[in-house]
């Protein structure tokens, strides 16, 4: 078997992770309630912390669902299933770094975990509208894709709404 070159790899990508791991990521934000004495840190953390343990349970559900029933891993289909399943934590970081840089913006706790869950909702639907266009989608599948996970986005953002007033 010839190795896979990284532009076909990039050609068949799946970004269905990066869309659920964005959600994970506005979720986590949402859900932290009270943190200890270093919250901004302790927030960042949580949310590299989850997309991480997230991203091992995705692999672990690739290789030892239908897989193991077959024929036990070899080195490139874990390979393969670690890098298939990355979006789901590469999506936490972009919400970790706007918790971390709030001060830098001149915003608070809670300004920066607006701007956080604001950051996930907008990479949630990026990661949307990179899969559809990857899949070669027409443009009003494009825009409805982003349209859906925009309001699935804008609901996650009502919970918080609610939750804290």
């Amino acid at each position: 078997m010839r190795p896979v070159r990284r532009a076909e790899r990039r050609a068949h990508a799946d970004y269905t992770g990066g869309v659920y791991g964005s959600m994970l990521a506005a979720s986590v934000v949402i859900g932290a309630g009270e943190l200890g004495r270093f919250p901004r840190g302790e927030l960042v953390l949580l949310l590299l912390l989850t997309g991480a343990t997230f991203w091992i349970a995705h692999v672990h559900a690739q290789l030892f669902g239908a897989r193991l029933a077959q024929q036990p891993p070899d080195r490139q289909v874990v390979l393969r299933a670690c890098r298939d399943e990355w979006p789901i934590a590469k999506a936490s970081v972009p919400p970790a770094v706007a918790v971390a840089v709030g001060p830098l913006l001149g915003l608070d706790l809670r300004g920066s975990l607006w701007l956080a869950v604001c950051v996930a909702v907008a990479g949630q639907v990026g990661w949307s509208v990179a899969a559809a266009r990857r899949a070669h989608a027409s443009k009003r599948l494009v825009v409805a894709t982003a349209s859906v996970n925009l309001l699935i986005g804008l609901l996650i953002i009502s919970f918080k709404l609610v939750l804290t007033h």
